[in-house]
């Protein structure tokens, strides 16, 4: 009776994480759609997607997700939790969702710099909430989450400290291969790449300490 009741609330969180994918692609695209920016660790995905436009934004998050996962994997080395390799195939469904949630928001228009920031706001927020979802399922870790933990345990600092750093490296990425690739012009990492670094974290704080209990009901039951 108990492994039952184990079985079907792994099943449940499972579900909510893939849940969480969905609402933080889909802000992940509400973001992309206000062209102020996105994310740290999808702004060097976006520049590539903006250079090498015959593969979508959700493919080359894909393979960003993929060389993190790689990355998890020559840090840690014997102490790799094959478990983790499950943030495969979940990057697919992240990816695959991120151009969904593109073709969703493909007809907004966004003619004035204020409902541009107004998409970044709305953007943030659901990545925020999506990212919660992902917290209270506590299953497998997103692909750039892991990297920093393995970072972070292998080394011994903190995982806060390890991501600011983690983010500061990716968006400085991204500006040095927008440099590359257009003529040593900044593109596609913005006031909304800040505004997204300084905000996800008290959202993702705010939705958890909300949805944290009912949710945990609901997955216990």
């Amino acid at each position: 009776m108990t492994l039952e009741r184990t079985k079907k609330e792994t099943t449940k969180r499972y579900i909510l994480f893939i849940l969480s994918l969905f609402f933080a692609a889909l802000g992940v695209a509400i973001t992309k759609k206000g062209e102020l920016g996105v994310s740290p660790v999808s702004s060097t995905a976006n520049i590539l997607s903006l250079k090498y436009t015959t593969l979508s934004l959700g493919n080359w998050l894909i393979i960003w997700n993929c060389i993190l996962i790689v990355g998890q994997i020559l840090i840690l080395r014997k102490k790799f939790e094959w478990i983790q390799l499950l943030q495969i195939p979940l990057s697919f469904i992240f990816g695959y969702f991120t151009d969904f949630g593109m073709w969703i928001v493909a007809a907004i228009e966004v003619n004035t710099y204020m409902m541009r920031i107004l998409m970044i706001s709305l953007g943030t927020v659901v990545v925020g909430f999506g990212v919660s979802l992902a917290v209270i399922a506590d299953v497998v870790m997103n692909s750039g989450e892991a990297f920093v933990k393995a970072i972070s345990d292998t080394i011994n600092k903190e995982f806060g400290n390890i991501k600011v750093i983690f983010d500061v490296a990716c968006v400085t990425l991204a500006i040095v291969l927008s440099l590359i690739f257009f003529d040593f012009s900044i593109q596609g990492t913005r006031e909304g790449t800040i505004i997204a670094a300084l905000c996800t974290g008290w959202i993702v704080k705010y939705f958890c300490k909300l949805l944290k209990s009912p949710l945990t009901k609901v997955l216990q039951a």
